[in-house]
């Protein structure tokens, strides 16, 4: 695949230049109308502009490899390299007043200009990336090294997100000769050979950390071959605690961080975004869809629009969370033993309004009275019933972790599927550990993706929410 990419790759920055070009004269044309330019100095500043766009690309790291991120984080790094694009812009055009001169709708029209045009083709290659390795035009031929329990998360993955562009061709290991549908390639010390008898593009080494010898071996034969390799650490010692690796000399050092939202100024940047957002919501949208909800489920079926059911909140504090009704009245959420009854696909308890609310996230909409409160937050681990909760503490790993932070209307682990039913071993540990990434490597940004991908959810629907 690399020729192939690196085509792409260019692409991505050949067809930015018309497309900038085109929105800086659109903005020309329509908001600088009395100060039409006649010079040549505003057809200089259009090299001012695509050196501003791609200068930004530096530190936004917008043309960085983003085929394994979803289109949400896309446009989050779109944003920031349109605010620094601002900053270098208006910067320019004020050392420039005496060459060239803008009205005040000037810079708002090229702004958005900028984002709709740009933002659309990037979603336009994106799915033409998607085609072409669909139909294998254009991957990354994988080998994997080790049979783990990471081996074959990534294995599951890159098979179930196809569009990541990785191909597994086969994969090593001493001991065992099976990791699900990937075919055996033989030993560890076979990887020279089948790095010479192969066309490999990386090399993925998922072997036990305590295997040290044989990490380096794989590293050292990588090298020789002038193939990229990386290595995948054991998941599990990574949700549990905030790291980052850094080197102090020639070592490399792994250090263990306190919470991101234990600092003070991100638990106030983090619930003035939660009070500003909801009221925004209210404001604009709650004030008329929440009504309408509410009669329709009123007309549809008997019973309250709402719906209130304890669950746990910060610190293992108990809160009562607002949803709107989705399932008939009479239904009970436990069984005869007190034991939790999940909603199942094609629940005969869920009405046909509560099918579609569910499926759209719409029947938690209220839950933004329980943001403006303070009992939840926009974004986090969403909160579970009590008797789901008693159920899992003592058979998911490091469960109760998930509650150091306010839950979320959405969260890390819903835009990334874990919705629905955990009947299933390890779908709750895998919810668990989605959520505890979130908590241990939280910023604003991540935020922000987050409730880019739930808008996109909404619009689309989730599979997994019946």
């Amino acid at each position: 695949m690399a020729k192939a990419y690196n085509r792409y790759a260019t692409l991505r920055y050949l067809i930015d230049i018309p497309l900038l070009l085109i929105a800086y004269w659109g903005a020309l044309a329509i908001g600088n109308r009395q100060l039409l330019p006649n010079s040549v100095s505003y057809y200089l500043f259009s090299l001012i502009i695509l050196g501003a766009w791609f200068m930004s690309g530096i530190f936004s790291k917008v043309y960085t490899d983003k085929r394994s991120d979803k289109f949400s984080e896309q446009i989050v790094y779109i944003f920031y390299n349109l605010f620094l694009f601002g900053l270098f812009l208006s910067s320019a055009s004020y050392f420039l007043k005496n060459y060239v001169q803008f009205s005040i709708y000037f810079f708002p029209l090229l702004m958005g200009n900028v984002f709709v045009l740009l933002t659309l083709a990037k979603y336009i290659i994106r799915k033409y990336i998607h085609v072409g390795i669909y139909k294998g035009k254009l991957f990354d031929n994988i080998l994997v090294v080790g049979a783990t329990a990471a081996a074959y998360d990534f294995y599951e993955t890159i098979n179930k997100y196809y569009y990541y562009g990785y191909k597994c061709v086969g994969f090593l290991d001493n001991s065992t000769f099976k990791l699900n549908g990937a075919p055996y390639l033989g030993n560890i010390e076979n990887l020279g050979n089948v790095l010479k008898q192969r066309p490999i593009d990386e090399v993925i080494i998922a072997l036990p950390s305590a295997q040290h010898q044989q990490i380096h071996y794989c590293m050292e034969v990588c090298d020789s071959n002038a193939t990229k390799a990386r290595i995948i650490p054991d998941l599990s010692q990574y949700t549990s605690a905030s790291t980052q690796v850094n080197n102090i000399g020639l070592l490399p050092v792994i250090n263990v961080r306190p919470l991101p939202l234990d600092k003070l100024e991100n638990k106030l940047l983090k619930r003035s975004f939660d009070i500003f957002f909801s009221l925004c919501f209210f404001a604009a949208i709650g004030i008329w869809l929440l009504p309408l909800i509410a009669l329709l489920i009123r007309l549809t079926s008997k019973g309250p629009s709402l719906f209130k059911q304890e669950r746990w909140g910060l610190n293992n504090k108990r809160i009562v969370c607002y949803k709107f009704r989705t399932m008939v009245a009479a239904s009970t959420d436990t069984d005869a033993s007190g034991a939790y009854l999940q909603a199942t696909k094609d629940d005969p308890r869920v009405t046909k309004l509560g099918r579609y609310l569910r499926k759209t996230n719409l029947d938690e909409l209220p839950q933004f009275w329980n943001v403006l409160m303070g009992s939840m937050s926009v974004v986090g681990p969403r909160p579970h019933p009590t008797p789901l909760n008693l159920e899992s503490i003592h058979v998911v790993e490091n469960y109760m972790m998930r509650h150091m932070v306010k839950p979320g209307i959405s969260g890390w682990a819903q835009v990334n599927g874990c919705r629905g039913e955990t009947k299933q071993s390890g779908s709750m540990q895998r919810r668990v550990n989605f959520d505890l990434y979130y908590i241990h490597r939280w910023t604003f940004g991540l935020d922000m993706q987050i409730i880019l991908q739930t808008v996109i959810n909404i619009i689309r629907g989730d599979q997994n929410a019946y």
